[in-house]
């Protein structure tokens, strides 16, 4: 961000062997991402992609925009829109309460509880299973997952990608990545020799359910991409995509309240006016503006993933006066967008009147793309959307939440791909 001060909104940096062209605000980003969306709706190929998903998968595979139609389609099919998933959401909610409750006000590391809740959403959607938060299939999950994260963006890999060759040779944390794939592709062929039930194909309850019978109709076909490598490579990418994300935005939520006791106080006031002691519904978010508002500025602060994930030009592109070649790595970095002033007034601060207007109703805002924009865009927006809502006001619902006596509450991340917030302890005191 500093760079593009100097530099502009289109520049390009090198690392190692590679040229990578980086876009900043949300103008520039926009023009590429949807005005130029098949130009730059590529992947880059490197050693390490092309080692990670061996050509499968929907976020680096040869066939992602079959994968991707598959995948968007399935999960609507699967209740996306209606009472299906968020039933899911909401049972999974009342087991968070529950275990939350268990430390009676009591300081606790939240982490592995609701990354536990979280992972437990997409595998039910995924495979039909639910672990307790103790079981340690659940605890591998979601370590295996956070680990992944944050082997994506080490230095090592990054070394490897430009020196294969010679990295690909020596010990390191691109290996530790390598081998922590392996061990979560490892847990979900665990997970799926645990499915008892034969496929019927008028009853499909899962993605492995839809992915089976896609597999048996396009058998025949001469280009046949529905198979058991592509299968993990889709889970894979789905968990790596959907437990660390939505359970990172959580965990800064919970963060906030606690710096903020006046902003968690205008919450508890909400819910209390629109909900009382009723079951939270999707149906609720419409009346809660405030709630909705928060929700959306802890996402624009937190900036769970400020570089997005790379994209590369499909083609030669000629954008903003640049000639980019076919195959350039392309960073849009969203939280040049996020930070804007020009759209964010206060984007150094936690501030949820970005997102209401003079009357207190919500207001969208354009320059708002956590989960990024055009062809590669997060499939499971509106997954995540639903989880955030459900989860956040059932815990508010039920909690107010402080930090431990005399612990200091720091918005300082942890630094890797994924901003995550420094491990912290947290009081629930129950409302009720």
């Amino acid at each position: 961000m500093k760079l593009s001060e100097k530099y502009g909104s289109v520049f390009s940096i090198q690392l190692g062997l590679d040229k990578m062209v980086v876009l900043c605000g949300f103008a520039t980003i926009k023009d590429a991402l949807i005005n130029h969306a098949d130009a730059f709706s590529a992947r880059p190929v490197t050693p390490s992609s092309v080692k990670i998903s061996k050509g499968y998968g929907i976020i680096f595979g040869d066939h992602w925009k079959m994968m991707r139609r598959f995948t968007i389609s399935t999960l609507r099919d699967l209740g996306m829109e209606n009472e299906s998933t968020e039933s899911r959401i909401t049972a999974e909610a009342e087991c968070l309460i529950q275990k939350f409750a268990s430390f009676k006000g009591k300081p606790f590391e939240n982490q592995p509880i609701i990354h536990a809740a979280v992972a437990n959403i997409i595998i039910s959607i995924a495979l039909g299973l639910r672990y307790e938060y103790d079981d340690p299939t659940i605890q591998r999950f979601t370590h295996v997952v956070s680990e992944c994260t944050n082997g994506f963006e080490n230095v090592m890999t990054k070394l490897y990608n430009s020196f294969p060759s010679v990295v690909g040779l020596l010990p390191g944390s691109h290996q530790t990545l390598f081998k922590n794939l392996e061990k979560l592709e490892d847990l979900i062929k665990e997970a799926i020799l645990n499915q008892k039930q034969e496929l019927d194909i008028n009853d499909q309850r899962t993605l492995y359910d839809a992915f089976l019978a896609k597999q048996q109709e396009e058998k025949p076909k001469s280009i046949f991409c529905f198979d058991g490598d592509n299968l993990l490579v889709l889970l894979s990418d789905l968990f790596l995509g959907g437990i660390e994300t939505v359970s990172t935005t959580l965990r800064w939520g919970l963060l906030l309240m606690i710096k903020y006791p006046e902003i968690q106080k205008k919450v508890h006031n909400e819910i209390d006016r629109v909900i009382g002691s009723a079951r939270v519904r999707l149906e609720h978010r419409k009346q809660m503006p405030y709630i909705d508002a928060v929700i959306h500025e802890v996402q624009r602060f937190g900036d769970i993933a400020p570089l997005s994930l790379p994209h590369a030009t499909a083609t030669d592109v000629t954008f903003r006066g640049y000639t980019i070649p076919k195959g350039t790595t392309v960073i849009p970095l969203l939280s040049s967008v996020h930070m804007d002033k020009a759209y964010f007034a206060k984007a150094d601060e936690f501030f949820p009147e970005h997102f209401l207007d003079s009357e207190g109703n919500f207001k969208k805002i354009e320059a708002f793309m956590p989960f990024s924009l055009g062809k590669r865009s997060c499939v499971g927006e509106n997954l995540a959307r639903m989880e955030l809502f459900l989860f956040f006001t059932s815990l508010l619902q039920n909690f107010t939440f402080h930090a431990p006596p005399g612990a200091e509450v720091d918005l300082t991340p942890s630094k890797g791909f994924t901003n995550v917030p420094l491990p912290y302890s947290i009081c629930a005191v129950s409302r009720h």
